[in-house]
């Protein structure tokens, strides 16, 4: 009962595999970290030291396969033994990841319970990811999640054969991320005085203060630590829109010169970045740190909901848009974002940005997370950019679970579990050729209203479950299937202490009346989608927006 679902499992007799004192652990050097991993989940819970040894009888081996293929594996288990090939380390870890699912589920707990005979099923399970990014971003400025938190989190995808957390690091209400020589960005942007209460159309705050960040070498920690599981943590450095905690830490940054606070409502905020040399210095500078402590192929500086009102009031706006013979202040956001697009580009990076990016003209080798549903991710793919699909409509997990009227802080239209199985990341309107444009999909946990690790639990799980099914197994997957398996999945879930949302809904500790939400129709949404699609069209036969 595996879950994400392999390509291909196959039950190998009825005899199973044990685990013993003798068993031993056999893996090249190449592997050495997927070996140290495994001992280091199971001894905790077993009490067996599984040394490294030789290849022998009763042994785990993990040997490499180069005809399988990048993150791919076979898994054997047989009465004799385990053997575990694959195509690469990646491949040999969630290799790792499927035999610790055959175990019972105190396999996934920290210590012993007394378990006692630890017996692995007889199967053949060959398996490969269907995407290459299998991505969940995490909202961490709206509501700080501590270190510890943040590392279990990488755990927890992990253990879904999930390979991409997207650290939503800064945005109106918060700075979360160290920069030298700009100390005001984490003493005075990383905290706010207070926060809504709910929904924002409701008018009420909580009156307590809320903030925190992480050191650079927080976030060293978190991405050696991210990488040791083939996880990549792709940083996201939010302009020129939602930089209001930014322009509160340094008010030169912003349009206006009058002193400003980290924002203390929900929403977008209309205070965005001036387009002044000196600003693209200050964020080129805050990028080259970003740089240097993430090591992976993207960066992200958002580029969405940036309101256009102060730019087309501010004489400096306007004289650049004039200098540079622009057209209107969309094509000046387009100029401004590519901006860091070839900074990024010159140093070996690609930008990523959502799909508002477009707008105005895509940078050279953008890659789009389309949001707005998914014609932002065709438009892109047409062009000849890589995309990544996540829709608000069927993977923002901060949305409502079911229409009841328990769901905690209930907002937006409802995405149950059904919905994010049943999610397609490739839109049809895309041929076979450009459908290779779409790298994967990426479940999107906004924070707004996830104000602590259990609400985060119960937002994420089990949905997070069915989403790296989507972006894992092979397409197609029947959905009674895939929660007859979540009913053996539960069980792990719970052994790692996760609060997730039984099909019954809510927990009573997990709902809260004594906050308001704001549910809405799905018709709503779908409404919203159309009206997106209809402006990015306009844009694209070179009209404007009014």
């Amino acid at each position: 009962m595996l879950l994400p679902r392999p390509v291909h499992l196959t039950r190998d007799g009825t005899e199973p595999f044990t685990l013993t004192a003798a068993t031993v652990i056999a893996a090249p050097p190449e592997l050495a970290r997927v070996e140290g991993w495994l001992r280091g989940v199971l001894f905790p819970v077993t009490g067996l030291p599984l040394p490294p040894g030789e290849a022998r009888p009763g042994a785990i081996e993990f040997t490499l396969a180069a005809g399988l293929g990048h993150e791919a594996y076979r898994l054997t288990v047989r009465p004799g033994g385990v053997r575990i090939e694959a195509g690469d380390a990646a491949g040999a870890f969630y290799g790792a990841q499927t035999l610790r699912q055959l175990l019972p589920p105190a396999a996934f707990r920290s210590g012993a319970v007394g378990e006692r005979d630890w017996l692995v099923a007889p199967v053949i399970v060959e398996d490969r990811p269907r995407f290459r990014w299998r991505g969940c971003l995490i909202d961490v400025a709206r509501h700080f999640l501590p270190k510890p938190d943040l590392l279990r989190y990488i755990d927890l995808l992990a253990a879904h054969k999930l390979n991409v957390l997207h650290l939503h690091l800064t945005d109106d209400q918060g700075w979360r991320f160290e920069v030298k020589g700009y100390p005001k960005l984490t003493e005075v942007g990383a905290w706010r005085r207070e926060s809504p209460l709910g929904s924002r159309r409701h008018g009420l705050f909580d009156g307590r203060p809320h903030g925190g960040f992480y050191t650079q070498d927080d976030l060293r920690e978190i991405v050696s630590y991210a990488a040791d599981r083939f996880v990549t943590v792709v940083p996201e450095i939010e302009l020129p829109g939602h930089s209001q905690a930014a322009i509160a830490a340094y008010p030169e940054l912003g349009n206006l010169g009058d002193p400003l606070e980290v924002a203390t409502q929900w929403g977008v905020s209309p205070n965005v970045l001036n387009v002044e040399d000196a600003t693209l210095a200050f964020y080129r500078d805050v990028l080259d740190q970003v740089m240097e402590i993430f090591p992976g192929e993207y960066v992200c500086v958002g580029g969405d909901e940036c309101p256009k009102t102060q730019w087309r009031e501010s004489p400096s706006a306007q004289r650049r848009i004039r200098e540079l013979g622009l057209r209107d202040e969309d094509e000046l956001q387009s100029w401004f974002v590519r901006q860091f697009s070839d900074h990024l580009t010159a140093r070996g990076r690609r930008l990523l940005g959502w799909d508002e990016i477009i707008e105005g003209g895509l940078p050279p080798g953008a890659t789009v997370a389309s949001w707005r549903g998914t014609y932002g991710a065709v438009v892109a793919a047409r062009a000849g950019h890589d995309v990544i699909t996540c829709p608000f409509t069927e993977l923002y997990l901060d949305f409502r679970q079911s229409d009841r009227p328990d769901e905690p802080v209930p907002i937006g239209s409802v995405i149950s579990l059904r919905d994010v199985h049943s999610f397609e990341p490739v839109p049809p309107e895309l041929t076979e050729a450009e459908a290779v444009r779409v790298l994967g999909a990426q479940a999107n946990l906004w924070t707004e209203h996830i104000d602590s690790p259990r609400a985060l639990d119960y937002m994420a799980f089990p949905r997070l479950s069915a989403f790296a099914e989507v972006v894992w197994s092979p397409a197609g997957g029947d959905f009674d299937d895939f929660r007859a398996r979540l009913r053996h999945h539960e069980p792990r879930l719970a052994a790692l202490g996760v609060e997730y949302r039984k099909e019954t809904g809510p927990e009573p500790w997990q709902t809260r009346p004594d906050v308001k939400g704001w549910p809405r129709e799905r018709a709503e949404t779908e409404a919203e989608v159309a009206a997106w699609t209809r402006g990015i069209r306009r844009d694209l036969s070179g009209e404007r927006h009014p």
